[in-house]
């Protein structure tokens, strides 16, 4: 399996597949590359690059101190200089989306688009309890079948949503044991991001802005509990020419796959040099 190792001696797993535009794709806070399964068979032509973040899935566990937005926007720049990449475009899920905003302001010169999935400048606060809820901590659900039928039940902002869907999600994100479900990830991320306690979040509005003149895209879940309704309207008034799409019966986070969510993206790939 291919691997990075970080100036820190960190090893860090990746996939590099396909030819073509070079997808730099930067999965959620506690997901890892497999998050972009689901959309990867639709996006023909396209080179992507998928990295487990350090801590998580396949990747070495670190110093939580580590675990940090700056840190995980070097990795991604480590991994570009690994594999040779001068500029690559960027999708983003959720954190992923706030590391590109990071990258935008810190590396500008190595992107050449960004997408973001169910992100923006402004985290809403019912989003941020729900991630205070599992972070770090192990599912109450013994089995793979009984996670998956859990989401079923309880991610009531998801419609329409097959239970191989649910199970494919739910395999990527835990271990079965015979001691129940263990999450794929170092659970002292907990502690990287909840440490002092929830607070509020930095004004990312200048980072957003840092985007300015590089091919934009924006993908909302219709019930997302994360982006609001009013930060992704206030996103669009700043940049008018962003590609948007409101994903129904998705909340946070839209799988990809969903048609309105690929006519976004293949419109943003035909934007990318």
């Amino acid at each position: 399996m291919p691997y990075l190792t970080a100036n820190d001696g960190t090893r860090l797993h990746y996939t590099d597949e396909g030819t073509g535009k070079q997808v730099l794709c930067l999965a959620g806070l506690t997901r890892n590359g497999r998050d972009f399964d689901h959309v990867a068979p639709h996006l023909k032509g396209v080179r992507l690059i998928r990295p487990d973040y350090r801590g998580r899935a396949l990747s070495d566990r670190a110093d939580p101190a580590t675990y940090t937005i700056p840190q995980e926007a070097a990795d991604a720049v480590a991994l570009l200089d690994h594999l040779g990449i001068d500029r690559a475009a960027v999708l983003g899920t959720s954190r992923g989306g706030l590391i590109s905003m990071w990258l935008a302001r810190t590396a500008r010169d190595r992107l050449s688009g960004v997408a973001l999935n169910d992100i923006g400048p402004e985290i809403a606060t019912e989003g941020l309890a729900v991630i205070s809820g599992y972070l770090g901590r192990n599912p109450v659900q013994r089995t793979w079948e009984e996670a998956a039928r859990a989401r079923a039940t309880h991610w009531t902002g998801f419609h329409g949503v097959p239970h191989e869907r649910w199970l494919a999600e739910v395999m990527n994100h835990y271990d079965e044991t015979p001691d129940g479900l263990v999450i794929r990830y170092d659970p002292r991320l907990r502690d990287a991001v909840f440490g002092g306690g929830v607070q509020p979040s930095p004004d990312l509005w200048p980072l957003f802005d840092k985007l300015a003149g590089l091919p934009l895209a924006l993908i909302r879940g219709e019930t997302s509990d994360l982006l609001s309704r009013a930060t992704a309207a206030e996103m669009v008034r700043r940049r008018p020419d962003m590609l948007f799409a409101e994903v129904p019966g998705r909340g946070h986070v839209p799988f990809l796959d969903e048609p309105v969510a690929l006519d976004v993206l293949h419109r943003w790939l035909e934007m990318i040099p």
